[in-house]
């Protein structure tokens, strides 16, 4: 405050395609410390996730001007300073939020004496002098443009203005009164009778005994992109069941041997192989078309406290069971804390969802646009077959597209994706290799 060194400014920054706003979770940085480029400053809470900031710029953090915890921050808000290395940090000059510009010759010109010797705005440059300054201008009711500046460039400093109040004995003013919401101080004074009675206050709501709880940033962009997805996209649905006896006992197998894979890791094997077989079925809906993606990229759920988000498992088709499940483990522990990155969550090119473990046995999910496909995965329960032999069944619901995808696409890929599920073997196939569905029957 008040402070002779210019400071460069760091702006709340815009962390991923469709983030306005976001919370400071915690600065990483202190004031004083240096910085260089690459160095983490804050860690902040997007639309999305919670990710790191990190500087493009060297020098020294002068001073924090949006504290930890604080929400609703706006893209392009001032939250922080920085000074160049070996300038004095502590006297950085901290710009006034809302002056006012500075008005036209012309307008100055046109403004009646009396009237210019009621306002308190200054007249010399806007933002030159610091909040401790404004306090005393405000609490001697004086105008900047009465005190001759003494600092570099002009600047009035709290200094000028002291030496001011005592070379012409000012007292402090008292200061003018606030009307309450819904009046005002009429032009007369406070002690004036106001010609027209004042419309009383609305009397306060009464309350109702629920508590409000307030919507992260992460969930409003769910709901918002949620309504948009309903609202614009035709889903269409399609269930198979699969017998997944032969996969819970290659599973059993590979535990044995110290290998730990989860069903949901056979399940993104089995759909990325599906869909490379399928290649109409991996697809992205942009500007009102169907757009081929170059890449088998599984997007998974994951529940946070924050909401859903979608890590992704880039180039499925390619990688082993084990490895997806390494990778599927790797990225749900890192969207639980916070510490997912923009390029491991935004993209993708199919999304699945599995509520198996909470007990779950079929449920439909909502397309992410703009992808055309998402798979809602339930538990395995136990069947009895008509010869009374006991069995596994797995119900896998698809949400598409139907803007992108044909009824008899859609058919083949679910049979496609059966198939995987049911002769596990297939899993382990090399990538030009093809599972053979038998045609469905007419």
């Amino acid at each position: 405050s008040g402070g002779s060194v210019p400071g460069q400014e760091v702006k709340m920054p815009s962390l991923s395609p469709t983030m306005t706003e976001g919370t400071i979770i915690s600065w990483t940085k202190k004031e004083g410390d240096a910085i260089a480029p690459g160095d983490v400053l804050c860690e902040i809470q997007t639309d999305k996730a919670v990710m790191s900031f990190e500087t493009e710029e060297e020098g020294v953090l002068a001073k924090i001007l949006v504290p930890s915890g604080t929400k609703d921050v706006k893209v392009g808000s001032l939250i922080a300073l920085i000074v160049g290395e070996g300038e004095d940090w502590k006297d950085v000059a901290i710009p006034v939020a809302g002056a006012a510009p500075t008005p036209s010759p012309a307008a100055a010109a046109a403004t009646p004496p009396s009237a210019a010797a009621k306002t308190a705005a200054p007249s010399h440059e806007p933002h030159n002098f610091g909040p401790a300054v404004l306090r005393l201008l405000e609490q001697y009711q004086l105008s900047s443009s009465q005190v001759t500046p003494t600092g570099r460039n002009k600047k009035l400093l709290k200094g000028d203005v002291l030496k001011y109040i005592a070379d012409n004995n000012l007292q402090p003013k008292p200061p003018k009164p606030v009307p309450p919401p819904g009046q005002h101080i009429s032009a007369a004074g406070p002690g004036a009778t106001p010609s027209t009675a004042e419309a009383p206050l609305p009397p306060p709501k009464p309350r109702t005994g629920y508590t409000d709880h307030e919507l992260s940033n992460m969930r409003k962009t769910i709901a918002k992109r949620l309504t948009m997805s309903k609202t614009e996209i035709p889903h269409a649905y399609s269930q198979v069941e699969a017998q997944i006896d032969s996969l819970l006992g290659l599973r059993k197998q590979l535990a044995q041997v110290g290998i730990k894979v989860s069903l949901n890791d056979f399940v993104i094997k089995a759909v990325a192989l599906a869909l490379r077989q399928c290649p109409y079925m991996n697809t992205l809906y942009i500007n009102n078309q169907a757009v081929p993606h170059p890449s088998v990229d599984i997007s998974i759920a994951v529940a946070t406290d924050a909401g859903l988000i979608t890590p992704i498992i880039k180039s499925a088709d390619l990688k082993s069971v084990d490895q997806i499940s390494a990778e599927v483990r790797e990225l749900a522990n890192k969207a639980r804390q916070g510490k997912l990155q923009l390029h491991e969550f935004q993209g993708g090119s199919f999304t699945i969802s599995n509520l198996g473990m909470f007990g779950i046995a079929e449920f439909s999910a909502i397309i992410n646009p703009p992808q055309c496909g998402i798979l809602a995965v339930g538990g395995g329960r136990s069947m009895f077959t008509g010869d009374w032999k006991a069995v596994t069944l797995m119900t896998s619901t698809l949400s598409y597209d139907g803007r992108a995808m044909a009824e008899d696409e859609v058919a083949e890929f679910m049979a496609v994706l059966q198939g995987y599920l049911e002769n596990p073997a297939a899993l382990m196939m090399p990538p030009e290799a093809k599972l053979r569905v038998a045609p469905a029957q007419s």
